[in-house]
């Protein structure tokens, strides 16, 4: 009897600890998961687009106050790509007014509009190459469709990036009006009203229900 007490007193403690417990801390996290930003992912925010804009352009579409006002704002226009707790993807947009992208939509939201501005699409350094921002992109507009008022996205590219933004259903709308450091643009538009892509899903769908939901193509 003394034996087995003290035998058990010195069992490794994953040994004492319930398997369904070990199970359990194992999932934490989901593999993969979509949901809007809030201002507690600013920093990783600007730490991937940093990266990814500066060493191209030199410049940074968004600030880190710009996004902590845009997430702070209108953190339901934004959508993350998290994996195992990680943002490895993101979108941020904000609500714009008029016909044609200005000077005025870089840093101002204005609420309950038909319209979004899509300002900036950034992937992680590690998980370039991969699809993951043709796949973000594809549910972010699938998601704005749900959303109640809005009848389309505006966004600015350079015009490298416009067959990117074909390729995802935007059509052009010309040269844009807004420069940054000489830099030039290409406006581009997306209908969010009539039929979505079927073949990908046909229903609308929820951040939260179907967070594991990837299209299929």
């Amino acid at each position: 009897m003394t034996q087995q007490v003290i035998g058990s007193l010195f069992l490794p403690f994953f040994l004492k600890t319930p398997v369904s417990h070990l199970r359990q801390r194992r999932h934490t996290l989901p593999a993969s998961e979509f949901r809007n930003l809030t201002p507690q992912d600013a920093i990783s925010v600007f730490e991937i687009e940093r990266e990814a804009f500066v060493s191209v352009s030199g410049v940074c579409p968004l600030t880190l106050d710009e996004v902590l006002n845009f997430l702070g704002q209108c953190p339901e226009l934004s959508l993350g790509w998290f994996e195992e707790g990680q943002l490895v993807a993101f979108i941020i947009g904000s609500g714009w007014g008029k016909e044609r992208l200005s000077q005025e939509a870089m840093t101002r939201h204005i609420p309950d509009t038909p319209t979004v501005h899509i300002h900036v699409l950034s992937v992680h350094r590690h998980c370039r190459q991969q699809g993951k921002g043709s796949i973000l992109l594809w549910r972010y507009l699938q998601y704005l469709r749900c959303v109640p008022g809005l009848r389309r996205a505006l966004l600015i590219c350079e015009d490298f990036l416009v067959p990117f933004y074909l390729k995802a259903g935007f059509k052009g709308k010309g040269p844009s009006a807004i420069s940054i450091s000489n830099m030039c643009f290409q406006e581009m538009e997306y209908m969010l009203v009539g039929q979505a892509y079927a073949r990908r899903n046909s229903d609308c769908w929820s951040l939260r229900t179907y967070p594991n939901l990837l299209p299929q193509s």
